[in-house]
């Protein structure tokens, strides 16, 4: 083994995603925008109430959570339903909750910055000054507030998103109700949606029982299919949302999916394996059989992210996903091998250096701008999500030199057949062949396949390459090693025997000992007392 190398964590099956989200766009009426507004902005100050009192009770066990969210819960009630005021209080404690982890988050991020800002450590998680602070709507919009110019809007329009945001039009789903919820229901048959209003505005009604429907016809142009299964036979929870920029209202449906048996290792290293090496601007990909081979030719996907809006950026991810899985049904691939990367803690950091990585100057500005470019976090949920409805496992394994080593060993043998290939393509047959729980090195007999094979299409079996070339001393004759003992007489079987291997001996005779008496082993000494 190198020295100076770290250890290289095992490879894993990801675990599948726990629940499936499907949005669609609400056409509405003025009318209908208007109930939505006026519906949101009443739940919206209700949760924002709720969520200030939760903050204020600070940290509480499970038996507190429970008998604080009983009493809250009965206080909205009377301010709405009992369905909304369940929504409200899970929604405030899932706040709650996901901030006091921020906050943990970032004193673990000035832990590691101890030494260079020792300043921000007066705050502690969990004492009386790291008080939870959460902000409905953002604190990314609640800063530009101040700096209106400097983010290019005006005051109407800051108004207008800052409203958007705290609106509340969340209900969560119910097993045994029709079409799984009873606060906002969607119909797959007849295309409308309707929902409950809190008692205080029951006059907005336009259906019994205090409910409203929209008059524009509510369709799922993807996967509304599994949409409508779902509604028909378990819960569904639905998210009403405005986008003030676009001026659209975009209806969101969600629910858990049923548990499943989880893939494991060796399931996913039983056929084809897709290995995908992600870099700023594009995918290198590489398809390997089972037994480490290189299958077709490595392969790029281009991936241009930077200075595109989110929206954009999730098309382009999802069109690029679309072409891994794609090549995964053609070679019948089982599983598809990514790098098991987060630079969570680089973008925390910032400029403060920890451990190797650059922090300064070019070097660390281009590091910084490389981790920007890299949608790590946002490929693997999104590949787990899709691999997953296709049926492919997806394997992580430890991103620990695979660059280096693909330079090292597969690179150049790549470059002999297809000199277009770079070292990102020696990289990906690296990550797939540590996904298969093979040596990311290159054998001395070579892995490669022969070049009529290399040259053949993306789907072709290749074979596996038996080259005589050793790596470090090229087409060298070996020679064979000097014969030191005295050649063996013809027509006979046993050598001479080697006079240095005896040594001198002691002269012994039969009745007496000799000279010099090796100890005895443990069993012929038993041997001994069982004669005498």
């Amino acid at each position: 083994m190198v020295s100076g190398l770290r250890q290289i964590a095992g490879a894993f099956v990801v675990a599948p995603p726990a629940g499936t989200r499907v949005r669609t766009r609400l056409r509405v009426s003025g009318t209908d925008a208007a109930v939505l507004r006026e519906v949101g902005g009443y739940l919206g100050s209700l949760a924002s109430a709720d969520l200030a009192a939760r903050c204020a009770e600070g940290r509480l066990d499970a038996r507190q959570r429970a008998r604080s969210r009983q009493v809250r819960k009965q206080e909205l009630t009377a301010k709405s339903s009992s369905r909304w005021a369940g929504a409200l209080t899970r929604t405030s404690e899932d706040a709650y909750q996901l901030a006091y982890r921020n906050l943990v988050a970032e004193r673990r991020s000035l832990v590691a910055r101890i030494s260079r800002i020792e300043t921000r450590l007066a705050v502690t998680a969990g004492m009386r000054a790291g008080r939870v602070s959460v902000c409905r709507g953002g604190k990314a919009l609640l800063r530009t507030r101040s700096n209106l110019a400097d983010a290019g809007l005006t005051e109407t329009r800051w108004r207008e998103r800052w409203a958007a945001s705290r609106l509340f039009l969340t209900a969560d789903g119910e097993k045994d109700k029709a079409w799984g919820n009873e606060t906002i229901r969607w119909n797959p048959d007849q295309n409308w949606l309707e929902g409950k209003l809190p008692a205080p505005l029951a006059r907005l009604a336009n259906r019994p029982s205090g409910r409203y429907r929209l008059s524009c016809p509510v369709e799922f142009p993807y996967r509304g299919g599994d949409v409508a299964a779902q509604a028909a036979t378990g819960a569904v929870r639905y998210d009403i949302s405005f986008d003030p920029e676009r001026e659209r209202w975009y209806l969101d449906a969600s629910w858990k999916t049923p548990a499943t048996p989880p893939v494991t290792l060796a399931q996913a290293r039983q056929g084809t394996v897709i290995a995908v090496d992600v870099n700023a601007g594009h995918l290198a990909v590489a398809v390997l059989d089972p037994d480490g081979n290189q299958v077709g030719v490595p392969f790029t996907i281009d991936l241009p992210l930077a200075g595109l809006p989110a929206s954009t950026r999730d098309g382009r991810l999802r069109a690029a996903i679309t072409s891994i899985l794609s090549t995964a049904r053609e070679d019948r691939a089982s599983a598809v091998v990514i790098e098991n990367l987060n630079f969570a803690n680089a973008r925390s950091q910032g400029r403060e250096r920890t451990g190797k990585r650059p922090a300064r100057g070019r070097r660390g500005r281009a590091f910084r701008h490389q981790v920007a470019g890299l949608p790590t976090a946002r490929f693997r949920d999104r590949l787990t999500h899709m691999a997953c409805n296709n049926g492919i496992a997806v394997i992580a394994i430890d991103p620990a030199y695979t660059s280096r080593w693909g330079a090292q060993h597969w690179l150049a043998p790549l470059r002999q057949h297809h000199p277009e290939l770079t070292g990102h393509h020696a990289a990906a047959l690296v990550i797939g062949r540590r996904g298969l729980g093979l040596q990311a090195r290159r054998r001395a007999s070579g892995n490669l396949p022969a070049p009529e094979d290399a040259a053949a299409p993306a789907g072709a079996k290749s074979t596996q390459a038996r080259s005589g070339t050793h790596p470090k001393t090229g087409t060298q004759t070996r020679r064979p090693a000097t014969r030191t003992d005295p050649r063996q007489p013809p027509g006979t079987k046993t050598g001479r025997p080697r006079r240095s291997t005896a040594g001198d001996q002691a002269t012994q005779d039969r009745s007496g000992p000799p000279a010099r008496q090796d100890p005895l082993l443990p069993g012929d000494q038993e041997r001994c007392r069982v004669q005498s």
